[in-house]
């Protein structure tokens, strides 16, 4: 295999021969400053999705450097997320009761599933199907994660045990063990989830005030967590408040990442195949879009499918590393960009920091509060609930606000897979319907010009014997019928009628369904005596109609404008003394 087209599923072997020290550079600064904010986040997410803390740290080393190998973003950080850490959770929790044997197996498994459906859809160039989460129901979806998330972590805040994975079941727990509360732990969780709001918003100018540029300010701003957890660390092992009932994550194994094999076991698989299925599309979605972000800053290439491949990758390599699915994160992917990261080596250091993290820093976070990650959570998916989402579809489209609506209101009530399933059956339902009822719109010709416009709309110039019809929408299955019952209608109001132009402009694809109907169209208009044409072909769609017989049995002519037809047209001709309201 030439080395050109091995670079196509190896993009390291295309950025890596043009690697010099500037790159090295810029790659070395931002590794460093992912690793440190990275560190606490990994820790979050595993505590999210119901995993041993040490497992998000595992997560983050061999995802990153397969991805640096294999994906083309120069800087997507891959690694545990909080939507996708929410899914994970959700699914495995079906299966095991976290903190067990099993729900670890469950959960190498889910991410082992979720990397072969990448791999695979990325190996047959699939990533077309993604396009089927309309971003409507992708930010619904968020909206509602980031609300259940955030629900989900305040057992933490308040230090008593609660589960669930709906909105009402989470608040009928924290309401039950309310009694429970450990008042040390609610301040600690409140102190810090005021902190980092504070962090958002406020350490920034402060930075800036003390002489630091807006992109280190910026930088450094993003290290609010790390500021929390040092203190909140401190605080618990100087006053012992692990022995007051203050939740700790405890003793952290100080090793690389073990060597696991997920469980392939049928009825396993079978559990977590549509989980799986969901976590790959929303975690790609989530990643790709990003990527694309940052990289048309630099007027750089992502390749979609090849992104399948490198998260895919990814994913595999969580499996067999004591992880759980991962993704392209956003947070971490911009910190990464801004702190200067030129390839996607900067992963692979990033990789290396962590993993002398968990070489050599664990016995640090003993006393780090449970209450503190908790915080970190919250304050980072708070961030990407946006109800304005709804204001907006209301405004643009009361079908997109139905997808977004179900999808909010689902994946609250219901779970979220649920909710994303109903999203996207609601989204292709809607645009079934929509389709399935183009708008056609009759013609005619704007005075002195050659140009055509809707005759409701324009004051235009037309014939009383032609009637010129446009299609708005390509022709299929579900909208063949439509076009025969409108075209009978408007043929029937034109007692003179003896020519009918369809306006193919806006035609792009026709099937066989569409051909049947058009051929029963033209057959009714020439028993009527009203001939039928077409104008404005495209060269795809003519290229379909020329293996047909259609044209063959079409009762008038195929014009290259719908000017040239109305021209040619203008002379009635000789027609059958049957009347046009006779095609009904």
């Amino acid at each position: 295999m030439p080395l050109s087209q091995l670079a196509r599923y190896l993009p390291i072997l295309d950025w890596g021969r043009r690697y010099d020290r500037g790159q090295f550079t810029g790659d070395m600064l931002a590794a460093v400053i992912v690793t440190i904010m990275l560190i606490p986040q990994s820790l979050a997410y595993a505590l999210l999705a119901g995993m041993p803390p040490e497992a998000g740290i595992y997560a983050s080393i061999a995802p990153i450097v397969l991805y640096a190998i294999f994906g083309t973003s120069r800087a997507l950080a891959v690694g545990p997320v909080a939507v996708v850490s929410l899914m994970t959770a959700a699914a495995v929790g079906e299966i095991a009761q976290s903190g067990t044997a099993g729900y670890t197996a469950a959960a190498l498994t889910l991410a082992f599933i979720s990397g072969a459906m990448l791999l695979a859809l990325g190996l047959f160039r699939l990533g077309f199907l993604a396009n089927f989460l309309s971003h409507p129901v992708i930010a619904g979806f968020i909206t509602a994660s980031g609300i259940l998330i955030a629900a989900s972590q305040l057992r933490h805040i308040l230090g008593i045990d609660a589960e669930g994975h709906t909105l009402v079941e989470i608040l009928v727990s924290l309401w039950t063990h309310l009694n429970e509360v450990n008042l040390i732990t609610v301040v600690l969780g409140v102190t810090s989830t005021g902190f980092l709001f504070w962090v958002r918003g406020g350490l920034e100018p402060l930075l800036r005030r003390m002489g630091l540029g807006r992109r280190l300010a910026g930088i450094g701003a993003k290290m609010g967590p790390v500021l929390a957890i040092v203190g909140t660390t401190l605080a618990v092992w100087a006053f012992e408040l692990g022995e007051k009932g203050v939740a700790i994550v405890g003793e952290v194994p100080q090793s690389l990442p073990p060597l696991t094999f997920p469980t392939v076991s049928p009825d396993l698989v079978l559990q977590l195949f549509v989980p799986a299925l969901l976590i790959s599309i929303i975690g790609f979605v989530e990643s790709i879009s990003v990527a694309q972000t940052l990289a048309a800053k630099k007027r750089q290439r992502i390749d979609p499918d090849q992104e399948l491949i490198g998260l895919g990758s990814a994913n595999l390599g969580a499996a067999f590393t004591g992880g759980f699915p991962v993704t392209g994160g956003f947070s971490r992917s911009v910190v990464n960009f801004d702190a200067g990261a030129e390839t996607p080596a900067a992963g692979a250091f990033t990789a290396v920091g962590l993993a002398l993290a968990a070489l050599f820093l664990t016995p640090l976070i003993y006393f780090l509060p449970k209450a503190t990650l908790a915080a970190t959570i919250i304050v980072a998916v708070l961030s990407l609930v946006d109800f304005s989402i709804l204001k907006r579809a209301w405004t643009f489209s009361h079908a997109d606000f139905a997808a977004v609506s179900v999808t909010i209101l689902l994946t609250l009530l219901l779970g979220v897979e649920a909710g994303v399933t109903a999203g996207v059956v609601t989204s292709i339902f809607v645009h079934l319907y929509k389709t399935s009822r183009p708008h056609l719109a009759v013609v005619g010709r704007v005075p002195g010009t050659e140009h055509f416009r809707n005759v409701l709309r324009h004051k235009v110039e037309t014939q009383p014997h032609v009637l010129s019809l446009r299609i708005d929408e390509s022709l299929y299955f579900p909208n063949a019928r439509f076009l025969e019952d409108q075209l009978s209608r408007f043929a029937a109001e034109k007692a003179e009628l003896t020519d009918v132009v369809l306006m193919f402009s806006a035609v792009n694809e026709i099937d066989l369904s569409a051909l049947e109907s058009l051929e029963t169209i033209n057959t009714r208009l020439n028993d009527a005596g009203v001939r039928l044409h077409l104008s404005e072909v495209k060269g795809p769609v003519m290229d379909r109609l020329k293996r047909s017989h259609f044209l063959e049995e079409l009762s008038g002519d195929v014009f290259l404008s719908q000017h040239e037809a109305v021209c040619k047209l203008a002379d009635p001709g000789p027609r059958s003394d049957q009347s046009a309201r006779q095609f009904t």
